[in-house]
């Protein structure tokens, strides 16, 4: 059963606590939607300064919105198309500091102005994307870009 703990002490040691939540919630079960729902929820409860979290899935072909917290955004988004589909096709991790410069940006909500988009990859396979937005300029940095990634790789491991 998850217990919401207070974020205390500096943002490595906050970042810990995060990834041993994860692995608490999503170990033994076998579900991934179910855990990426609850992974979604987390990141959600413990980010501030931000708009969406969530996941898109790819299917072979693009990437198909998945469990997520904020508002409805888009369903399907091509590879090499905006953040996503660009950090999807790349399988590397975007940071994009202002999403009104990032060429071809999908704007899903008219909010966001930064955002984050972690590939999720297993056994060298595209399964999706972990993707982040902020209403705030600038919003994320690369301790955060790392601590994401870590996220992203747990996370992946049970897809």
């Amino acid at each position: 059963m998850f217990q919401a703990l207070p974020y205390e002490g500096n943002r490595s040691e906050q970042f810990t606590v995060v990834l041993e939540q994860l692995k608490s919630l999503i170990h033994d079960e076998p579900s991934s939607i179910a855990n990426l729902a609850n992974a979604s929820a987390l990141l959600n409860s413990f980010l501030t300064e931000i708009n969406w979290v969530g996941f898109y899935l790819y299917d072979g072909q693009e990437l198909v919105l998945g469990p997520f917290q904020g508002l409805p955004a888009c369903i399907r988004i091509p590879l090499n198309r905006g953040v996503c589909g660009t950090a999807a096709a790349e399988r590397k991790t975007m940071v994009v500091n202002d999403v009104h410069e990032f060429p071809g940006h999908i704007a899903c909500d008219a909010a966001a102005n930064s955002e984050i988009v972690v590939p999720l990859i297993k056994n060298g396979e595209l399964l999706g994307v972990l993707d982040i937005d902020s209403p705030m300029k600038g919003r994320f940095d690369h301790e955060e870009q790392l601590f994401l990634e870590q996220f992203a790789e747990i996370i992946s491991s049970t897809m």
